[in-house]
């Protein structure tokens, strides 16, 4: 072999090596959540996986696992807390199972609107929930959102309590959401939602609830003639992952994925904004009567002895903290 030749064989092997060892060092993180890709959560997962690549100059790249593709969101949470999954971007609904803590953000009608929401999560009582995760083999990368919860049902109008009686709907499984809806006359049914489209279209509840970008990824229309604009639940959304894969980075690298869900979660809420402004519009296009005014004054007070229980289970001071939050 000659001297060039011996050479260029070094320099080719060489190059190999190194774009062996660039693909060995590429580690590939699992993503899921349970809408669409083209929903609120697909927006900030998208989001949050492009930034991680970016930030960590590519050693780091998502593989998204949308539509409840690996389970629903408590199935996904279970996974992330035994490392078979690496983030989820999962609304609070089961999440009180893992962390109680964080129950009491599921009362009914405890957030005024958006901007009451988002500013006590971006605050330092929601900050400070987050702290209460990595104890149970969690952490939080950042607060995001799922947005207002609506009711849709295939049977009747509802503008007050009294039209939801008897209703069978889909709930999450969450105790202090079916506390409420129990007192609104509801049978609450839990249920993994990538199970809903299908009891919905078979008659097996007569509804559900859900923020208007989950009804509208999900095209609930299809099986749903009636929405009606409750607003009952404010629902946040989280980005969770596991110790186990926070442990393997570096201190710059932790910080990338922290900001990586600050980031995401600005562009989730982007979209929830989108769709409630668009949303409902498209929802009436698509067949669905719209009760845009229900007799909120009604469901309030038919929470009243739910109330009550709350104010003894999480503290009644506790909860006046955050519906007077500003």
């Amino acid at each position: 072999m000659t001297f060039q030749k011996t050479v260029r064989f070094a320099s080719i092997a060489a190059a190999s090596l190194l774009a062996l060892s660039s693909v060995s060092a590429q580690t590939i993180l699992k993503i899921g959540y349970t809408p669409a890709a083209t929903s609120h959560y697909g927006v900030g997962s998208t989001v949050l996986c492009d930034e991680i690549e970016k930030g960590t100059q590519g050693r780091y790249k998502c593989q998204q696992f949308p539509s409840g593709a690996l389970g629903g969101e408590r199935e996904m949470i279970e996974a992330v807390q035994l490392g078979t999954l690496d983030i989820v971007n999962t609304s609070t609904g089961p999440v009180g199972n893992f962390v109680p803590e964080v129950k009491i953000v599921d009362i009914p009608f405890l957030f005024r609107d958006y901007d009451h929401a988002r500013k006590y999560f971006d605050g330092p009582q929601g900050q400070e929930m987050l702290s209460k995760f990595p104890a149970k083999g969690l952490v939080a990368l950042a607060w995001t959102e799922n947005g207002f919860r609506h009711m849709t049902n295939s049977k009747r109008a509802i503008v007050k309590p009294e039209d939801a009686a008897g209703l069978k709907m889909r709930t999450m499984e969450n105790k202090v959401h079916m506390d409420g809806y129990r007192a609104f006359g509801i049978q609450p049914t839990p249920m993994a939602f990538p199970e809903v489209f299908g009891a919905l279209q078979q008659g097996t509840v007569d509804g559900q609830e859900n923020p208007i970008p989950v009804i509208l990824a999900s095209k609930f229309s299809q099986v749903q003639k009636h929405l009606s604009l409750t607003g009952h639940v404010y629902s946040p959304a989280l980005f969770l992952t596991s110790p186990r894969v926070m442990n393997k980075l570096s201190e710059a690298d932790k910080k990338v994925f922290f900001e990586a869900a600050k980031k995401a979660n600005v562009a989730q809420r982007q979209k929830v904004n989108e769709d409630e402004a668009n949303g409902i519009a498209q929802l009436e296009k698509e067949g669905m009567t719209v009760i845009r005014k229900v007799d909120g004054v009604a469901f309030r007070d038919a929470l009243r002895t739910t109330y009550a229980n709350y104010s003894k289970e999480f503290g009644a001071e506790n909860i006046r903290k955050i519906q007077e939050y500003k």
